[in-house]
């Protein structure tokens, strides 16, 4: 057996899929960015059954209903993780068993892009799950423990997140709520609404993409939306791009965006730019 190493061009041959998340307020328009991406290619994961907004949308949808069906349409659209157990979720055992209720998985292969319509109602399907586990319910009293629902929540939301981004070939882009909010200090900012903090905290790590939809406004201009895409904002918006190829404000077109994020890649000297801060004056003793 020799060393299974993967040559560059070899891993540049490979199809792969953006895995990313848009974030934004409660109606900015999340739900409408289906009608910018390809139907026939575009399967809709309809969590929140708030589709009045693509009302015509010629696309196909699936709409789970528990946390159960979730983790079943997560390993029929990634398939099976060989290095889990058949006992655990998203297993061989796992794949064999929905693929007997769901068909052949072939039937996937037409769809190149999952809209998953939202992690914030994939949260609460996934705690209300959770608080029913044995986890969450404490050994010593018998009444529910609500720290033991919660760290199973987190535990969950993450494998599903994780299996979802290690499906290669496809696109997956998740949509939530954005909460504004203010510290301690009456300082505003900015967090994704998901029950538990881990889910939140640990999901900009997990995908390449994070979007935050806004409402901007030029001084003195009407308002607009627009996508944020950078790090590094002034507004303090949640925002990641992995490719490196995104503006700091993007048009709110997600077929688009997906265009440019496979644009050719940057010279590594391109990806990360700097420029050294001007020098203060010296003070003058006089």
């Amino acid at each position: 057996m020799t060393l299974p190493i993967i040559s560059a061009d070899a891993r540049l041959a490979e199809p792969r899929g953006i895995k990313g998340c848009i974030f934004g307020k409660s109606g900015i328009g999340k739900t409408t960015l289906l009608w910018t991406l390809d139907a026939q290619s575009t399967l809709f994961m309809d969590l929140e059954a708030g589709d009045l907004a693509i009302e015509g949308w010629p696309g196909d949808t699936i709409r789970p209903r528990t946390w159960t069906e979730c983790r079943d349409f997560a390993v029929f659209i990634g398939g099976p993780n060989p290095a889990l157990r058949d006992e655990q979720a998203y297993s061989p055992a796992h794949y064999e068993a929905v693929c007997a209720k769901f068909g052949d998985p072939v039937a996937l292969e037409r769809y190149q892009t999952i809209f998953v319509d939202s992690i914030t109602v994939a949260g609460r399907l996934c705690f209300q799950w959770c608080k029913g586990q044995p986890e969450a319910v404490s050994e010593k009293t018998g009444k529910p423990d609500v720290r033991g629902a919660y760290g199973l929540h987190g535990r969950e939301m993450i494998g599903w997140l994780t299996h979802l981004q290690h499906t290669r070939a496809r696109n997956v882009w998740l949509v939530g709520i954005l909460d504004e909010k203010l510290d301690d200090f009456n300082r505003r900012y900015f967090a994704p609404q998901i029950d538990g903090s881990k889910t939140g905290l640990e999901l900009p790590g997990i995908v390449d993409e994070v979007i935050t939809m806004a409402e901007l406004a030029a001084e003195g201009g009407d308002p607009y939306r627009a996508f944020i895409c950078q790090t590094l904002n002034p507004w303090g918006y949640p925002a990641k791009d992995r490719s490196g190829r995104l503006a700091q404000i993007e048009e709110p077109h997600l077929g688009r965006l997906m265009e440019k994020i496979r644009q050719p890649a940057l010279p590594a000297s391109e990806r990360l730019r700097f420029t050294r801060p001007e020098a203060a004056p010296a003070q003058s003793d006089n």
